[in-house]
Parts: structure tokens; sequence; C-alpha cells
């Protein structure tokens, strides 16, 4: 598309108005409808107009379909590119939208009452989340029993990250984000976070729990770690956190992992050591019963990671362990 068509797309109030929406939060066409007071129908055909143009995007989460925008806010690192590859025309455009808002007094006064209307979406959502957890307290509570807290895992994670290889993780791929916890954790020190979840229920509670951010900030994403979406080379740092006991051919999964990493990424992976609760497969799901510190090593190593360091956080019945890897350039060893 041409920066013509892009404009030709935004000749429409409505147009303008979903553009501006979407620059703070991911929202579905039926959100959109609500908080523009318009029926779904109509909103979609605008909708169609914005991602022909390259200037939004869809992104379907089970029977949900999720839009973006393409082009971010003025000045966002981060910010995705238009259907051309033009990141000058991203910013172009965005800049003029941005301005269209401060020029046109009126137009302002509708944007901002668009936005005061996002507030019942975002209860919404988190009503939801509230209603899912719930209903899962029980299992969840069994589980955190076991094992220690998640408040010195967090803080001994970030603090690994940050010894090796510094404060700045770059792209960041949060593997199996589940309700988005790591995302938001390091989404300060990420010039990018993409949240990837097999589960579209999963994906929902992330998106609650993300939507303070900015849109450009994070991006969700439907998908198996065993066949990601993404691009080789794609990031600088990969999280699997409390996810890979969960695969039936880990090394698969760590192979997938290095594809998608950049020369000199880093991979952070937290999960169990070594563990006979048999009753975790059954119960939970639980594929692997952790991991022992030369399983990780040979694990890492065959897909392309060179391990670095590792810590064990002792707690109640399950001992939690961190293991921090590198991609290997071509030629290393």
């Amino acid at each position: 598309m041409t920066l013509l068509d892009s404009l030709r797309a935004l000749a429409d109030p409505t147009r303008l108005r979903i553009m501006r929406l979407l620059a703070s939060m991911e929202l579905a066409v039926g959100e959109l409808a609500q908080v523009l007071g318009q029926s779904q129908p109509r909103v979609s055909r605008h909708v169609k107009i914005l991602c022909d143009a390259g200037l939004a995007e869809r992104r379907r989460e089970g029977g949900w379909v999720f839009l973006r925008t393409t082009i971010g806010e003025p000045g966002e690192r981060g910010s995705a590119v238009t259907a051309n590859g033009s990141t000058t025309m991203a910013s172009a455009l965005a800049s003029v939208l941005a301005a269209a808002e401060q020029a046109d007094t009126a137009f302002a006064a509708q944007v901002t009452q668009d936005r005061t209307h996002l507030e019942a979406i975002r209860t919404g959502r988190q009503t939801h989340a509230e209603a899912y957890f719930a209903r899962h307290a029980t299992e969840w509570d069994s589980l955190r029993s076991l094992h220690i807290a998640d408040g010195p895992v967090e803080s001994t994670l970030a603090h690994l990250l940050a010894s090796n290889g510094g404060p700045a993780l770059g792209r960041l791929l949060d593997v199996g984000t589940g309700t988005g916890r790591m995302a938001e954790l390091f989404a300060a020190k990420a010039e990018q976070v993409t949240a990837l979840d097999r589960s579209p229920e999963m994906l929902r509670l992330a998106r609650t729990r993300l939507q303070h951010l900015p849109a450009s900030k994070v991006e969700l994403v439907q998908g198996d770690f065993a066949q990601l979406p993404f691009s080789a080379g794609s990031f600088d740092t990969v999280l699997f956190h409390q996810v890979l006991h969960y695969a039936l051919a880990p090394e698969a999964v760590l192979a997938e992992a290095a594809r998608v990493s950049a020369p000199g990424a880093r991979i952070a992976i937290v999960d169990f050591a070594a563990h006979d609760r048999e009753e975790l497969r059954s119960e939970h799901a639980h594929a692997r019963l952790g991991f022992g510190d030369a399983q990780m090593a040979e694990l890492l190593s065959a897909a392309g990671f060179a391990p670095v360091a590792d810590r064990a956080l002792a707690g109640h019945e399950l001992i939690v362990k961190l293991w921090l890897g590198v991609r290997r350039t071509s030629g290393s060893r």
C-alpha cells in the first residue's frame, strides 16, 4: 500500500477514532463497537478498510479476533511497521493522527470520550479474569504449596539476567506467557515483548494484565512452542517460565527457541529440578517431572545454546531451578 492509500483509508471520522483507540490497546471488533456505539457489521467494514490499507492487523485467538495498530505512536520504540515495510511511513502516519487530535477540538473531545469508554472494556476483562482465577484457585494453590513463593523466583531471575548481559533484554519472547506475569515484569527492560501462549483463555488473562502497557510495547500471539510462528533470529531474549515441563519433546522445543534467537541471544528457563511427584502428570498435565542439571545442559547445548549460569531455590517439596544459556554464533562451540 502507498501513502495515498493509507490517507484515503483514514478519510473517515470513525476510522480515525478506531486508529486512536488501537493506539491505546488491542481490541476485538465487538469491543470497538461497544466503545464507538455502532453496530458490529458497520465497525467490521471500517476495520476491513484499515487492514487492507496496512494500518491495522487482525490476530485470531480461538473464537475471538483482536485488532492492533501497525503504526504505533510517534517516537515509540518497537512499533510495528506498515504493510509496505516502511518505518518512515509508519512514523509519519502516527504523527498525522496525533496531530489531528491536537488540532481538531471536536475530534479530540470525541477521542477523549472514546478512551473513557475503554474503562468499561478493561473492567469487563478484569471481571472475567477474576472469575477464572476463582474457578481454578484450589488446584493452583495445591501446586504452589509444593514450591517456593513466586517473589524470590522472580527476583532471582531478574538478577540472573542483569548479571549476564546487562539490564537490556532487547526483543523478548515470553513462551507460554500464561497470565502474562513475566511479560509484565520485564516489559520495562525490553525493547518489545512478544507474549505467546497456545491457550486463547490464557491470552485473554494476559491481555487483561498487560492492558496498561502501550499497545506497541507488547504483542500477544497464539501459537505452539513446538512450532513458533516467527522468523529466524527474531529475538534477543527467550524466556520459558514453568513451561518446559509440559513439553513431550523438550529438545524440539528448545531447537525452535534457538531458531528464533539471534546470535548471542539469551535463553532463561525456570522449571522444577527433577522430582518424583507422579500426581503432577495426571492432576496438572506435566509431561516431565522436572529436569536435572546435566540433562538441561545437554538439552541447551544440543539446541545451540551455551549454558552459562544456573540457580537453585529450595522451598517445600519441589526445588525451583533457573538455567541461563547464550545462543552460539555460527561456528562457535
